[in-house]
């Protein structure tokens, strides 16, 4: 087709970004091409894409020139960045900055931001329901996203943020998963108490990405709520049940007592519950499914999540 727009993917063979680059070949009559941006083109991952042939080129996001080459001709960019592997809210700022600096240069067409709620607009730092973080954040991998949505609409960059949700996958491969007690017996545990937590496949924020581009502008502009299923605790323990084929609890604990547990980032996850639980309300709002569902039809509950995935779940 002569006619192709190509879309530059940010962390394609990641989470998100796979999802989306997924969608795109799945569609070889949607009218879209992939351009799969890593920091590794020869990592097994990108030679996998490009033997599926996505053209795939080295671009690293705290190299603005790279990005600038990597978005050059490009209809439209999936950017997205990754907190949990720089452990700095200001890092990740400075990656989305040269991702709004890149995508205005490149004068691309449609851009897709995968970003967070700024807590701070609700719980200023001054309020003391939770620790500081990081000196200036409640939830530094919500608020520095949050905050760098300015990077794209000061830019005139025409873009959709996309807020996306708790991941599935969190249960396989972030230690979020049920853990056996001393009595044998496991426990899903999260300061939640009976509030639901938005949460999605992963998989599915790319397809829902891709529907996105689909709908082309009439999503320019517009903040869009990315989840499967909200659902609670003990309706999460009760999915787990059911498909592991053994009790799990729901275990709420304070949130206090969440971040204590000790592990990376223990701090940061207990003020991640505690804003989804004390702000439940305006947090599930912001996450529209059946508007998920009309841009991504196979958009999965936490069951069918399960379905598929619950043999991967690490249970001892």
């Amino acid at each position: 087709m002569t006619d192709t727009r190509i879309i530059a993917v940010v962390g394609a063979t990641g989470a998100q970004g796979g999802g989306l680059v997924r969608a795109i070949l799945n569609d070889p009559e949607g009218g879209f091409a992939v351009r799969a941006l890593t920091r590794n083109p020869d990592s097994d991952k990108a030679q996998a894409l490009a033997a599926d042939g996505v053209e795939v080129v080295e671009a690293d996001l705290d190299d603005v020139e790279s990005l600038k080459r990597a978005f050059a001709g490009a209809y439209g960019a999936y950017c997205v960045t990754n907190f949990w592997e720089l452990f700095s809210a200001e890092k990740e700022k400075a990656q989305a900055k040269n991702l709004a600096e890149a995508a205005k240069v490149a004068g691309l067409q449609h851009v897709i931001w995968s970003t967070f709620t700024d807590t701070r607009d609700r719980l200023p730092i001054t309020d003391e329901r939770m620790p500081v973080l990081q000196e200036s954040y409640n939830i530094p991998h919500f608020d520095a996203k949050g905050e760098a949505n300015e990077y794209f609409s000061e830019a005139g960059v025409p873009t959709t943020f996309l807020v996306t949700s708790f991941y599935w996958e969190n249960f396989i491969s972030f230690g979020a998963g049920p853990q056996r007690g001393e009595d044998g017996v496991l426990a899903l545990t999260m300061p939640m108490g009976d509030k639901p937590l938005p949460g999605v496949a992963a998989e599915d924020i790319g397809k829902t990405a891709y529907g996105i581009f689909k709908a082309g502008d009439a999503y320019i502009g517009r903040t869009v709520g990315v989840a499967g299923e909200h659902v609670t605790g003990a309706a999460m323990a009760k999915a787990m049940t059911d498909a592991l084929g053994e009790e799990v609890r729901y275990q709420d604990v304070p949130a206090d007592t969440y971040r204590s547990f000790g592990f990376d980032g223990a701090d940061e996850m207990g003020n991640m519950f505690q804003y989804k639980r004390d702000f439940s309300e305006f947090y599930v709002g912001r996450r529209d499914i059946e508007e998920a569902r009309r841009l991504n039809p196979e958009l999965q509950t936490l069951r069918q999540w399960l379905d598929e995935n619950a043999k991967a779940i690490p249970v001892n």
